[in-house]
């Protein structure tokens, strides 16, 4: 049974993908109408879609809406930035405000850099020592390797946007706790929902599976692509492991080899 509504779904969500959305047959009798108007937006989130048994569809898993619409989504309807329009509000929003404990000790919050149209999103874990200082991600010494391998794929900085799971440096750069990310991850996505890119890319383990939701070794995330809510992510070695290890500098490379030839198929 499991496997039929799992054939199901994703029968639907092909459909839907080509047709727009769908509504039974035998409707609710609170149901919306089956179609929308001409002069009624297509993707109305105050207009809920309905499965094949008349079941609301989660605005996150329904796969005929845009990718920014469905991570809107999973950001609490009480969380203050939700519906604000810019980069702009929210950083000041949170540049204002404490969240969690880690906030009240930082010189800076750092919430991220580049261009706000940018079609590709670079993702770390947390802001280090040099970041703090400057209110700025990946301003150190792996900021600056992150630089030149952005260089070697014809990137400059200012044609990405760059930011990180937490918006605050932990102490002594240890790993986010899940306190900090059920914090911080809801304005993360309100960045990707307002930026809208085309693709985003993950460096380190703690940032692809902080947004991916998984708990995977880097080495299994590496070399794909992956799907968050429409948008394709990949992953690969951070900047500062590098600096550590210089024999995962060849995979990297290859890493973004791969995101440079995704990215210029998704923007061609």
């Amino acid at each position: 049974m499991r496997s039929l509504l799992q054939d199901l779904r994703r029968a639907l969500e092909h459909e839907t993908s080509l047709h727009g959305p769908l509504v039974p047959l035998d409707r609710p009798d609170d149901a919306p109408p089956p179609a929308a108007s001409d002069d009624q937006d297509a993707h109305d989130p105050t207009m809920p879609n309905y499965d094949l048994f008349g079941n609301k569809v989660d605005p996150t898993e329904d796969a005929s809406l845009p990718p920014s619409e469905r991570i809107e989504a999973l950001i609490p309807d009480d969380a203050p930035y939700k519906n604000m329009t810019s980069l702009e509000e929210v950083e000041a929003w949170v540049d204002a405000h404490e969240l969690v404990p880690i906030d009240e000790d930082r010189e800076h919050a750092v919430f991220g850099v580049g261009d706000p149209d940018a079609d590709l999103v670079i993702i770390g874990e947390a802001p280090g020592a040099d970041e703090d200082k400057q209110g700025e991600p990946f301003v150190g010494r792996a900021g600056k390797l992150l630089d030149k391998i952005l260089e070697a794929i014809n990137f400059e900085r200012e044609d990405v946007y760059i930011t990180n799971i937490l918006k605050s440096r932990p102490p002594r750069n240890r790993n986010p706790n899940a306190e900090e990310v059920e914090a911080h991850l809801p304005i993360l996505y309100k960045q990707i929902a307002l930026i809208q890119p085309k693709i985003i890319l993950c460096v380190g383990k703690v940032a692809a599976n902080t947004l991916l939701d998984r708990s995977s070794a880097l080495g299994s995330l590496r070399g794909k692509e992956h799907d968050f809510y429409g948008i394709p992510v990949m992953a690969t070695y951070h900047p500062a492991a590098l600096l550590r290890n210089a024999n995962w500098k060849r995979p990297t490379w290859e890493d973004m080899k791969l995101l440079r030839t995704r990215y210029d198929e998704l923007t061609d």
